[in-house]
């Protein structure tokens, strides 16, 4: 799951985040003490977490779980939805976000601005941009949402 997270940042953020981020020799450990946390932490209980395989390779993985924010008006926050490039149109995108946010539920996500592809697929999915910003780790998000009552 970590190679497949650092692999999808690579891939997608090469130009927004700084190469020496991306291509820091123990940016793959990281990762892989985050999947763990996120995977045996009684803290992240709640969490729902799924992956893509394809010829018995990890291609994808998605994370949900409660919104941080106390205030949060949604349901559930979409925090991690990566497919390697390579994987892109084949379906595995919809299903990951399927295995972790319920159609019914409210969600919230923040995605990279710009991330043009990344927009375009959430968009054609629901989701909509509420006008929050932020700036994490020197890149831009915007936050889009989907299933708010005043936002149908």
């Amino acid at each position: 799951m970590a190679r497949v997270n650092v692999r999808c940042w690579r891939e997608t953020y090469r130009g927004l985040v700084p190469d020496a981020v991306l291509d820091d020799p123990g940016f793959v450990a990281a990762r892989e003490r985050f999947w763990t946390a996120a995977l045996t932490d009684e803290r992240f209980r709640e969490n729902r977490v799924a992956v893509a395989e394809r010829d018995g390779e990890l291609v994808g993985i998605a994370m949900s779980g409660p919104p941080l924010d106390a205030g949060a008006e949604w349901a559930r926050q979409l925090y991690v939805l990566y497919v390697h490039a390579a994987d892109h149109g084949t379906g595995a995108g919809p299903a990951l976000m399927e295995a972790v946010v319920d159609p019914e539920e409210s969600v919230a996500l923040w995605v990279a601005d710009p991330n043009p592809r990344a927009q375009a697929f959430y968009r054609k999915h629901g989701f909509v941009a509420d006008g929050t910003t932020q700036v994490e780790s020197g890149v831009r998000e915007i936050r889009l949402v989907r299933g708010l009552p005043h936002r149908r």
